[in-house]
């Protein structure tokens, strides 16, 4: 049974706050910036198979990510990495990443942000993603409205 209060959170395994971004990407919130303080983030994101996040970059988050399920391409800079399931990347402020589900099945990665406050951005980004092609103008602009640009698309499997 999920608890919560000003000091502490215990959550069942599909518990939290759910939402959604780009087609076949559902985000788990754990925790927010809103209960630590503006600390951190933690969430799980659901992957659909060959997806993931377009090109991008925080100007003031840092960003990590730690993979649950699945195999996935991870572009760090100008570098590029493959993780399997326990493979970690840390992603710093400033410097352009994405990442790509590399198999045929949904994968699965915890993320973390610091500081807090991503779930603000996927309460606007999803609405605007999910169903048919986002308008890149828009989708653009709420990426700049959380601290993010818009860099390119996303990674290719090939």
């Amino acid at each position: 049974m999920p608890t919560a209060t000003a000091d502490h959170r215990v959550l069942a395994a599909d518990d939290g706050m759910r939402l959604q971004s780009g087609p076949g990407r559902d985000l788990v919130f754990k925790v927010t910036g809103e209960d630590t303080g503006g600390a951190f983030d933690y969430f799980t994101v659901e992957v659909a198979p060959k997806g993931g996040p377009p090109l991008h970059v925080h100007h003031r988050q840092e960003e990590t990510i730690h993979v649950l399920k699945g195999r996935f391409r991870v572009r760090i800079g100008d570098e590029v990495f493959e993780l399997d399931e326990g493979g970690f990347a840390y992603l710093p402020s400033e410097v352009p990443h994405a990442f790509l589900n590399l198999t045929d099945e949904p994968g699965e990665i915890i993320v973390v942000y610091t500081p807090g406050g991503g779930h603000r951005f996927y309460e606007e980004l999803g609405p605007a993603t999910r169903n048919g092609t986002p308008d890149r103008a828009v989708v653009a602009a709420i990426f700049e409205k959380h601290g993010m640009s818009l860099l390119g698309p996303p990674l290719s499997a090939d």
